[in-house]
């Protein structure tokens, strides 16, 4: 389980195409420290095991389902992650409950600056909306957002939108979003089981 709080920017060193998985090796001496083969890692909201660990870097494979729910198929040499280790059992929990399991991709539409910080409205699923409210969270490429603003309910070009403070723009992907960019998204999870319980009780 992961928190949302983004701890390095790693850089991707290497894309090797396998047989239904890409390789990807991850420049980041911070997360690579201390981790060992099996363990999970947050790479842009996506949780994924490392299957190789040297003194600054670390790989992984991406499989083809993860590849079409997320964007980690556009990830090129060069590309910059957003990371997260584990939370641990005694770790401090700051962000929100993140699991690691993208819902859907999402689309910057604008990013409108207010003094140091800047507005980002994103386009996202139809079938995420429900599961968006002005106060809630929601984990965009693994960051642990708080929703600003959403779209009227069955709006036909849903949206939310979030205010980024400084800090947050200088240490994650989003920083250097531009409109058009595309971006994971994650829905909270409790919303998800309140629905599934209320439908059944139904």
């Amino acid at each position: 389980m992961f928190t949302g709080i983004v701890t390095e920017l790693g850089t991707v060193t290497s894309v090797l195409q396998g047989n239904g998985a890409k390789r990807v090796t991850i420049e980041a001496p911070r997360s690579s420290t201390g981790i060992i083969v099996g363990d999970s890692i947050s790479i842009n909201g996506v949780c994924l095991t490392a299957i190789e660990i040297d003194a600054d870097s670390f790989s992984v494979e991406i499989v083809d389902e993860s590849l079409g729910r997320s964007t980690l198929g556009t990830l090129t040499t060069g590309s910059v992650v957003n990371l997260e280790r584990p939370i641990s059992a005694s770790g401090r929990f700051d962000g929100h409950i993140v699991q690691g399991h993208v819902d859907g991709i999402g689309t910057v539409e604008s990013i409108s600056l207010e003094g140091d910080a800047a507005r980002y409205r994103i386009l996202i699923p139809r079938e995420l909306a429900r599961y968006t409210v002005e106060k809630g969270s929601i984990a965009i490429d693994g960051t642990s957002l708080t929703i600003t603003a959403v779209s009227e309910a069955g709006h036909e070009t849903p949206w939310v939108e979030v205010v980024l403070i400084p800090h947050t723009l200088a240490v994650t992907v989003l920083g250097s979003a531009t409109p058009g960019s595309v971006v994971n998204l994650e829905a909270d999870v409790i919303a998800k089981y309140v629905e599934r319980m209320v439908g059944e009780s139904l």
